[in-house]
């Protein structure tokens, strides 16, 4: 059973959020209402959700400063968020959960069940919720700090770090300069839609490269030497886009 806080200014969206819930979350056991940050403040006192579905945009304290004030958040925080680029980068790169308003109940259902599912620890995620602030204290999006959750607890790196990644079933391979490496319980299509806004290029269904660190690639085209030392073969229908890249260089 769950228990829910729902944050948010806009009396309609926490009602159609509440009636989503009771409709499709068989799960949720108490839902609860706040209009703003300070409400749901005070609300904590004496009730500890499970969950809180906390809205980005609201007057006088945003969901940030909530964020900020609640500073250990014992319980998982689900972001909502009309269409906001900025917030809604800094919150994929801190690897946290959101969902776009209007809200959709299949969405709203598969964040729910990633939280049931979801194995981080307290400390972990009280990690990526810091490295979230931290981020949102950048002035571009470039020096956010990609959050990543592995076997081995989450890793944290900015965007120059990555020389490429590669993918392995359901999971990507990611290698860094200084020979660091790592392996991420996400797909290589998540890092290709994150990253695709930074020039990163897929080469090959099964290699996403930073092109930045791309030396030179064999004389058909085939090879793409990276500055690592490392080989990545080029899909055939790549072969011009890397081309193209390397003329650029």
């Amino acid at each position: 059973m769950i228990r829910i806080l729902i944050i948010d200014d806009e009396h309609k969206a926490r009602n159609i959020l509440h009636h989503y819930l009771v409709d499709h979350i068989p799960e949720a056991m108490d839902i609860r209402q706040a209009d703003g940050v300070d409400a749901a403040i005070a609300m904590l006192g004496e009730f500890s959700p499970d969950i809180v579905f906390l809205d980005v945009e609201m007057p006088v304290k945003s969901g940030f400063d909530f964020l900020v004030e609640v500073k250990s958040p014992s319980f998982d925080i689900i972001f909502t968020t009309a269409y906001n680029q900025y917030a809604i980068q800094a919150i994929r790169f801190s690897a946290l959960d959101y969902l776009l308003k209007p809200i959709d109940a299949d969405e709203l259902k598969g964040a729910v069940q990633r939280h049931l599912d979801q194995k981080a620890s307290t400390r972990e995620k009280e990690e990526l919720y810091q490295n979230l602030v931290r981020n949102l204290g950048k002035k571009d999006t470039r020096d956010f700090k990609i959050a990543v959750s592995s076997a081995e607890g989450a890793h944290f790196f900015v965007i120059d770090d990555i020389i490429r990644i590669e993918a392995d079933s359901s999971y990507a391979h990611i290698f860094l300069t200084e020979g660091k490496r790592f392996t991420a319980s996400k797909t290589l299509k998540h890092f290709e839609e994150m990253l695709e806004e930074y020039s990163f290029v897929r080469i090959h269904k099964s290699h996403l490269i930073n092109p930045a660190h791309l030396l030179q690639v064999n004389g058909d085209h085939s090879i793409a030497v990276m500055r690592d030392g490392s080989q990545v073969e080029i899909s055939r229908r790549k072969k011009e886009d890397v081309k193209k890249l390397i003329k650029t260089k």
